[in-house]
């Protein structure tokens, strides 16, 4: 069962500000008046009594105590900065298992919390962005991807693993190889707009027709893994529910953000290993 975090972050956010407000619109001036009243009653007030009638309901300082700090995890998290963890390999060598990335939640829009509605326009995805966003299938699981086709583009995928973008071959360098699932995987160094960025390929594997084209709707985005034959993406997305003119395509309304920094690693917790930072640094 899938959590939806941003909507219990949103009711706790909302459950808090309330008791906040109840307090200081009700029970805070009761208090005031009890204590007043007292004082009024005796010459010298009992501190362990002033104490006792200014005493806050229990639930009443829980709310007032973690409102400002969810309120500031709520706006941080919904209009800056998001972080994600990577579970899986598909986007090896840019990012690997276990990586924790920061994800700019404004580059592409704001978007108000659990609706998603964009509320102010920003900026659009660019060719070569490494972005996440919500699996169309299954909009509860998030996906990360790169930025491969946009609007109105014709994408190409060839027998021989190449990629082409608008009937132009997208310009790659081998730098070299290393062990794979069948044989070897072959790196080379990809260049997408002004992106520059590693890819693998494992040329003895193959997981689809050849010679595969899509046309690229408004509104919409196709998404690669950079482990070419190791990546559930655009290339494989198969919904029924779906139009078939739509699949494998990203809506611009399941966007989540940029990725654009690895601030930790930590591949498996299980074996009792200590995250590191040798990965920090800027996501290409």
């Amino acid at each position: 069962m899938s959590i939806n975090f941003p909507l219990l972050l949103v009711i706790a956010v909302a459950v808090c500000g309330v008791l906040a407000l109840v307090d200081l619109v009700l029970l805070a001036p009761r208090r005031r008046s009890a204590i007043a009243a007292y004082e009024g009653q005796v010459s010298e007030p009992d501190p362990e009594v002033l104490d006792k009638l200014n005493k806050e309901p229990l639930l009443v300082e829980y709310g007032k105590s973690f409102f400002p700090v969810l309120a500031i995890v709520l706006i941080l998290r919904s209009f800056l900065v998001e972080p994600f963890q990577i579970p899986s390999g598909s986007m090896k060598p840019t990012l690997e298992v276990g990586d924790f990335i920061l994800v700019n939640k404004f580059a592409y829009g704001i978007r108000l919390p659990v609706l998603d509605n964009k509320v102010i326009e920003v900026g659009d995805p660019q060719r070569g962005d490494v972005m996440v966003f919500r699996y169309p299938s299954d909009p509860n699981i998030n996906y990360i991807k790169r930025v491969i086709g946009l609007p109105g583009d014709r994408i190409a995928y060839s027998s021989d693993k190449h990629l082409t973008i608008n009937g132009q071959p997208v310009a790659e360098k081998l730098l070299g190889e290393e062990p794979g699932t069948l044989g070897s995987a072959m790196l080379y160094q990809e260049k997408l707009g002004e992106a520059e960025h590693l890819i693998r390929k494992e040329m003895k594997r193959y997981r689809m027709e050849p010679g595969r084209e899509w046309v690229i709707p408004q509104g919409h985005y196709f998404m690669m893994g950079d482990n070419r034959d190791n990546s559930n993406d655009s290339r494989y997305w198969n919904d029924p529910r779906i139009p078939r003119e739509l699949l494998g395509m990203v809506p611009d309304r399941n966007i989540v953000g940029k990725a654009f920094a690895v601030w930790m690693s930590w591949p498996d917790p299980k074996m009792r290993n200590l995250p590191n930072f040798s990965r920090v640094g800027l996501i290409h």
